[in-house]
């Protein structure tokens, strides 16, 4: 509720609310079952959240500076900025057309003049962020993602996938985060669609081979000649992969606008569609793009059932939990978007269902709490 919150740079334990004195912590949530259930962030918190978020959207917008024109692939309008360098004119891909876009780019001068005021914002924001409890990211992270953000991963399709994803949705949903929740495998995965890549006419400003093996990251050869899509320090065992999803066969495949191959993989565009920016917190911020939460719970339902035995299991464990916890948070807070995505995946065929089928067996809560947005 924007515009309605009274805090202080001291962010007290009370908050103003429509004239009202409220608690600004929260306690745990209750599900129907009257059970203690997942916890929310301060009112405050989510608040901080939200405008550091919009404060990276607004540094975005502020390197703003050629003429913007538009673009129209598979019935989507993008929006890109059109300026010279020498004597060639160059496209700089900006994203989808939105009225919040489209607003920032009209502001870009604005914008610049308080790019200094809005970094000491920001900083102090994450700083608010981690005396509350919002996890960060460790420096080797941190670091990879703000060398990707940099040089255009994100702005181009990538979108982060994976437990990494699952963190960020902390800040999106102002739910807290326990270190046994974040079981973290120490694999950072990006995704992008292909003819996405392909369309779009822009790359990444510097070879993401070359960023990664500054930071130690080297590539593992893959059994196709010529398509890296993993890179590994084998120091810490950081993996970064890049995947796509895959329209009949799964196998390797290029992505033009990243410079780098990609394993594509099954039901993963769904993984991909329409998704969101979030901000992962290390230093003053980075502005990265994940699924959006009801997409990626639904997706863990079936990615679960694909991996049943050895040491797929573990992994199927984990899918289980990630998406258990997210169900109970967005049938609280969106069950609207949550059954929207619910029906999405269902009418998607007998395989998808069966596939989903499967893992709520093994998921009776979770089930239940899915049971009548069908």
């Amino acid at each position: 509720m924007p515009g309605l919150f009274c805090w202080s740079a001291l962010y007290p334990s009370k908050i103003t609310l429509m004239g009202n004195s409220v608690d600004a912590t929260y306690p745990a949530k209750k599900n129907l079952m009257g059970n203690m259930a997942f916890k929310s962030h301060s009112a405050l918190g989510h608040t901080a959240y939200a405008d550091l978020l919009r404060l990276l959207h607004d540094d975005d917008a502020a390197g703003f500076e050629g003429s913007i024109r538009r673009k129209t692939i598979r019935g989507k309008t993008y929006l890109y900025e059109t300026f010279r360098i020498g004597q060639k004119m160059k496209d700089r891909y900006l994203g989808e057309a939105t009225a919040e876009l489209e607003d920032r780019i009209s502001k870009a001068e604005a914008l610049r003049a308080q790019t200094r005021e809005r970094r000491t914002t920001r900083t102090r924001l994450v700083r608010r962020l981690r005396a509350e409890g919002y996890l960060g990211f460790d420096t080797k992270v941190g670091a990879l993602l703000t060398a990707l953000a940099r040089i255009g991963v994100f702005r181009l399709g990538g979108t982060l996938v994976g437990t990494l994803a699952f963190r960020l949705y902390e800040g999106e949903l102002g739910m807290r985060m326990t270190s046994d929740q974040i079981v973290q495998t120490g694999d950072v995965d990006i995704a992008s669609f292909e003819r996405l890549s392909l369309a779009l006419g822009d790359t990444v400003t510097e070879p993401v081979s070359d960023v990664l093996a500054r930071l130690n990251l080297g590539p593992v050869p893959a059994l196709r000649p010529g398509h890296v899509w993993r890179w590994q320090d084998i120091e810490d065992e950081l993996m970064v992969e890049f995947l796509t999803p895959a329209f009949g066969d799964e196998g390797l495949r290029k992505l033009p606008a990243l410079g780098v191959s990609a394993q594509a993989l099954h039901y993963l565009n769904f993984l991909l569609a329409d998704p969101i920016k979030a901000v992962a917190l290390y230093r003053s911020g980075i502005l990265v793009q994940i699924p959006r939460p009801e997409a990626y719970a639904i997706h863990k339902l079936i990615v679960a059932d694909r991996r049943q035995a050895g040491p797929d299991e573990l992994k199927s464990r984990k899918d289980r939990a990630q998406a258990a916890l997210l169900v109970e948070a967005l049938a609280e807070m969106r069950p609207d978007e949550l059954a929207e995505a619910y029906t999405d995946a269902l009418s998607r065929g007998p395989r998808w269902r069966a596939r989903i089928e499967a893992s709520l067996k093994r998921m009776p809560e979770t089930a239940e709490r899915l049971g009548p947005l069908a």
